[in-house]
């Protein structure tokens, strides 16, 4: 091959696969051929045979009454081995210890794109409970997971950050105010942890810690979440959030640091 020339060994049906499955990276839980028609600037029947052999294979899924399509569960399972394999599969055993204790459910996190993902979790086994959704980009700036790992980006990018982030008031607990909201980024460096109260769900809190490898660079985070009834303040200075920052101090000790 001549310097320069662009390679070309690729296969463009598989582009295009990857290009739908990436449409669900957004927030849209559910997109319709047509709106995939529409993104992708592709003719529908070249869509429809691509979300059929996804479908089939389970890389996708369909509602039998929208007919909109869903990621299906082997994405799942391709986050999950992705998971374990970056190392972040050490964090289970903790997780489980973690629950074992407050019996409140634990998660751990990553950032991508200043959008929290949440890789795992573990859940409790009360009959209420919060189910965090997996492998789904969730806003960082409302998330204890999130916060907590944006607390500690370099001051320039938080300001950066905040000046281009257009914050959404989720419920009526968001804060939108970004001086606000980097006074608490600041106050959460110092104590090691964040507190989000009903800021993206109403009737759910949580806390959550930073994970940090062997060279102190923040890598995930570890959170507790649950129904805010069995979340009073008390409660989580007392008891969770000195497991949490326990639990997140254990993790981050498998990572070397």
């Amino acid at each position: 091959m001549k310097k320069g020339k662009e390679k070309t060994d690729f296969n463009r049906s598989v582009i295009r696969a990857l290009d739908v499955l990436e449409q669900f990276l957004g927030d849209d839980h559910e997109i319709s051929l047509t709106e995939l028609s529409r993104r992708l600037r592709l003719p529908k029947n070249n869509i429809f045979r691509l979300l059929a052999t996804l479908e089939l294979r389970d890389y996708l899924g369909k509602d039998a009454l929208t007919e909109r399509y869903h990621l299906g569960f082997k994405t799942v399972e391709l986050s999950q081995k992705a998971f374990r394999q970056r190392g972040l599969g050490r964090s289970r055993a903790v997780m489980e210890r973690l629950v074992s204790a407050c019996n409140e459910t634990a998660c751990v996190s990553i950032m991508s794109d200043y959008s929290v993902i949440n890789l795992d979790a573990v859940q409790c086994d009360h009959n209420l409970r919060v189910m965090p959704p997996l492998g789904v980009q969730l806003p960082a700036y409302c998330t204890a997971p999130g916060k907590s790992l944006l607390a500690h980006f370099a001051e320039d990018a938080i300001v950066r950050y905040a000046s281009t982030n257009k914050f959404e008031k989720h419920t009526p607990h968001t804060i939108v105010d970004p001086e606000r909201w980097k006074h608490q980024l600041r106050l959460i460096a110092q104590q090691g942890y964040a507190v989000e109260m009903e800021e993206l769900n109403e009737g759910v809190t949580s806390v959550g810690a930073p994970i940090r490898d062997y060279t102190s660079r923040v890598i995930g985070a570890l959170s507790i979440l649950g129904p805010s009834q069995r979340f009073p303040l008390e409660r989580m200075e007392r008891e969770l959030v000195p497991l949490l920052k326990q639990g997140a101090a254990d993790i981050s000790a498998r990572f070397g640091y």
